[in-house]
């Protein structure tokens, strides 16, 4: 899954895709390289980030969704907590919704997916994006993630959601420490008991740059080493900013599972 932040502060590429034609750009750029999916996201979830009115998500992502839809041929999802940016991205030509509250944030984006009859990622948070990283604390890391995401499955099956169409998401770097992002990814196959395909972003995270001591746009070696560790423990997506590396990683690791 490759990323294409259309905001002018997320932490991992500095609004370089803020422009409208530079982000149809990246997306078409990043099919030719192999991603199989495009994650448009049109509101930055960083930490202590503050959320955008939906007039000005959708004014960033939809002229994108649409322009990518002519021109790639793989499934475009949006990234979004908000029931109407979906409906309008869904009609834009978007067919999977990435939603970092797994339908917590609004109270109709459950009936949306379900009506629309498409894929959904439900990631796990603690808090919101503009307070998660406060004081993040566990008493059983693992267990509580496991716990959030039984029940935001249950929820989203309750709201008309087919099971088949729900991925999780363990939340890498949104209400959680250095060493708790570690530990997730150690433990990934954990969240296999679920029975739901599992995706992990950690891309340029901070966590990285805490190992590496870098910066955002020179953490892509380390994201491929998390990448690595994290498809050897049963990661089934990747969400990525470097999709040809990633592409690389992943075939080699592949082939060394199968």
């Amino acid at each position: 899954m490759g990323v294409v932040n259309v905001t002018p502060d997320s932490f991992s590429d500095g609004g370089l895709y803020f422009q409208e034609d530079k982000a149809i750009e990246q997306g078409i750029a990043m099919a030719r390289e192999g991603a199989d999916i495009i994650d448009i996201g049109g509101e930055s979830t960083r930490p202590y980030s503050e959320t955008v009115s939906c007039d000005e998500e959708m004014a960033r992502v939809i002229p994108v969704i649409e322009a990518l839809n002519k021109d790639i041929k793989i499934p475009i999802s949006i990234d979004t907590c908000k029931a109407k940016v979906a409906v309008e991205a869904l009609r834009a030509g978007a067919s999977m919704i990435n939603d970092i509250s797994a339908l917590r944030f609004d109270p109709e984006m459950g009936s949306v997916v379900a009506e629309a009859g498409v894929p959904v990622i439900l990631m796990h948070m603690q808090g919101s994006p503009g307070n998660m990283q406060k004081n993040p604390t566990y008493d059983n890391l693992i267990q509580e993630i496991l716990d959030f995401l039984k029940d935001a499955v249950e929820r989203a099956v309750k709201a008309g959601i087919r099971k088949d169409l729900i991925v999780i998401d363990p939340g890498v770097g949104f209400g959680k420490t250095f060493h708790h992002n570690l530990e997730i990814i150690k433990e990934l196959r954990q969240f296999s008991s679920l029975d739901r395909p599992i995706l992990l972003g950690t891309s340029r995270k901070a966590f990285i740059g805490h190992i590496l001591r870098n910066e955002p746009d020179e953490r892509d070696t380390g994201t491929m080493a998390t990448v690595s560790a994290g498809v050897l423990n049963g990661a089934h997506i990747v969400r990525v900013h470097n999709v040809k590396m990633a592409v690389e990683t992943t075939r080699i690791v592949d082939e060394i599972l199968n």
